[in-house]
């Protein structure tokens, strides 16, 4: 199947998920995950009229960006270190991992210093699995209340990763979490805007997140396969 044609499929799906749940598609980003694949087939994923692409690493994204940067929007997926926060600052539109105050308390010096702001998802680990990154559900909302004097930060919404399941179906419970997490967090007037936003979903489940609300869903092998660099 060529790239067109899994474009072609999955545009398909996604509007058949939002027809299901009464949503309106132009709610829902893709974003073309192409950690694995060669810098080619991120430029071929471009030319195909997908502008958002997520890698999990600054290594493996730093030569397609520096080549490709400025033809899409970037997005960090994958867990950050404090460390690597000076690499993909100012490069990366979306952070998607906040997870940890040590983490917000470095981009926010760093976005300070550049005199920026920083759009953030909140990684939540509503499914509980211990190999996974994520705040706790319940730590949530002391977590917000602690960066809310971070001027440089704004916490946009929450991302999750749901156990890889046989049937999609069953991460369905996951996806309601933090939809319902999100809305709690919404009551509670815990950021300065309400958060908008949910990255849930990939290449096995993402039809379930589109039901559930996700408004960014993380697209991998379904899109742009394996190939490697």
């Amino acid at each position: 199947m060529s790239l067109k044609e899994r474009v072609d499929l999955v545009e398909q799906r996604i509007s058949e998920a939002c027809r299901r749940s009464g949503r309106n598609r132009n709610e829902v980003n893709v974003i073309a995950v192409t950690k694995y694949v060669s810098g080619a087939m991120t430029e071929s994923v471009l030319n195909e009229g997908i502008r958002h692409i997520g890698e999990n690493r600054w290594q493996t994204a730093e030569e397609k960006w520096r080549t490709l940067g400025e033809r899409g929007v970037w997005h960090f997926i994958g867990h950050l270190q404090s460390n690597k926060v000076k690499d993909v600052i100012g490069k990366f539109s979306y952070i998607h991992s906040l997870d940890r105050l040590s983490l917000a308390k470095e981009l926010e010096r760093k976005a300070q210093a550049l005199n920026m702001r920083v759009s953030a998802f909140l990684q939540v680990n509503i499914s509980g699995e211990s190999s996974k990154y994520g705040l706790q559900p319940e730590e949530t909302a002391d977590f917000l209340r602690e960066i809310r004097a971070y001027k440089h930060i704004d916490v946009i919404g929450l991302m999750t990763m749901a156990p890889f399941e046989s049937s999609a179906e069953d991460t369905r419970p996951v996806f309601r979490g933090l939809r319902q997490l999100r809305d709690e967090l919404n009551r509670q007037a815990l950021t300065p805007e309400p958060m908008t936003e949910l990255s849930m979903g990939m290449s096995n489940d993402f039809e379930v997140a589109v039901e559930e609300g996700a408004t960014w869903v993380r697209l991998g092998s379904i899109l742009v396969g394996k190939e490697e660099e």
